[in-house]
């Protein structure tokens, strides 16, 4: 009697003992292998509840999920000799579970170093520039190095590859810090001359205009006068008009000046800026200037042509006399 119970016991716990072999639970991000005395089975459990014998049968769980990888910092040398180091994130996941446990004996392993390996290969094919600006061109050739020998023997599919830093020499950075430097300089100097160009322009546009009527440049220094003035200054210079100086240069004799059939002809800019400036050229050309040699008086109008001018007007006693001179 006590001998069957023993028996009964062993009995159900060998039972309890297949059933708990019998049965297995595969995830929804998993699938099943199915090694039947050490062979695989071609087909693949699906996520739920799964069934398999309890002698001979040993199921093997793939994860299906993307994984991502961090490719450890890989230092190399560019096609255009700058020694960089280099480190990248890859993705990537399990497309035939088969494979990815029979073909390989660790698949997670071996997509590291075959990423690393094509990083350093990437970097020596690539130009400095080329890791830095074209990141897109970069990650899309180092994907496709890192699956062409994954994908099919291994049945591990690259989804993505991404560059994550690119580390430069310490000389280098200072290189390209004096380069970028010097080019915003030289930008800015250029746009200072091409300002101080077009303003020269306008200013000898302006002095050019002023100069054929005094009264503009005495205006001018008028304004300048208040303009001091509003300042609130105790001193208040003011400068010899310019016209006075040019006077006393035409009457001094023998002066180095040479006798000109144009006012400030000689003073006149090549390159006015536009057709305004034009037309004001052309119009100071028709005027014309004394020559040095006259006197600064200029010669009394006639009496006829004074009466024909203003017609009513009565003659004093000189301008009579003077026309019945001209009369007789």
């Amino acid at each position: 009697m006590p001998a069957l119970v023993v028996a009964l016991v062993i009995l159900i716990i060998a039972g309890l003992i297949a059933a708990g072999r019998s049965f297995r639970v595969v995830q929804q991000y998993e699938k099943g292998i199915i090694y039947r005395w050490g062979k695989v089975l071609p087909q693949v459990r699906e996520p739920g509840f799964a069934r398999i014998r309890p002698i001979g049968d040993r199921m093997q769980k793939v994860n299906m999920q993307i994984v991502a990888m961090a490719v450890p910092a890989q230092e190399g040398i560019t096609r255009d000799n700058v020694s960089v180091r280099v480190d990248a994130v890859v993705y990537y996941r399990v497309v035939d579970p088969i494979k990815a446990t029979v073909n390989v004996q660790d698949y997670q392993f071996a997509v590291l170093q075959q990423s690393q390996t094509s990083l350093r290969s990437i970097i020596g094919q690539s130009e400095m520039d080329q890791l830095l600006a074209e990141r897109e061109t970069v990650n899309r050739e180092l994907r496709r190095i890192i699956d062409e020998p994954t994908e099919g023997p291994w049945g591990v599919r690259v989804e993505r590859v991404e560059i994550k830093d690119v580390s430069l020499p310490e000389g280098m950075k200072r290189s390209m810090s004096r380069q970028a430097e010097a080019e915003r300089e030289r930008r800015a100097r250029i746009i200072t001359a091409d300002g101080e160009y077009q303003a020269s322009k306008r200013l000898a546009a302006a002095a050019n205009v002023m100069a054929r009527d005094p009264a503009a440049l005495q205006l001018r220094l008028l304004q300048t006068v208040v303009e001091v003035a509003g300042e609130k200054n105790s001193t208040l210079v003011m400068p010899v008009p310019v016209e006075l100086l040019r006077f006393f240069e035409r009457m001094t004799p023998g002066s180095g000046r040479p006798d000109a059939t144009e006012p400030y002809a000689e003073d006149e800019p090549a390159d006015l800026g536009d057709n305004e400036v034009a037309a004001a050229e052309a119009a100071i050309g028709h005027t014309g200037a004394p020559e040095l040699g006259q006197g600064s008086e200029a010669p009394a109008p006639e009496v006829e042509a004074a009466a024909e001018t203003l017609p009513g007007l009565p003659l004093g006693n000189g301008a009579s006399a003077q026309a019945r001179t001209d009369q007789s």
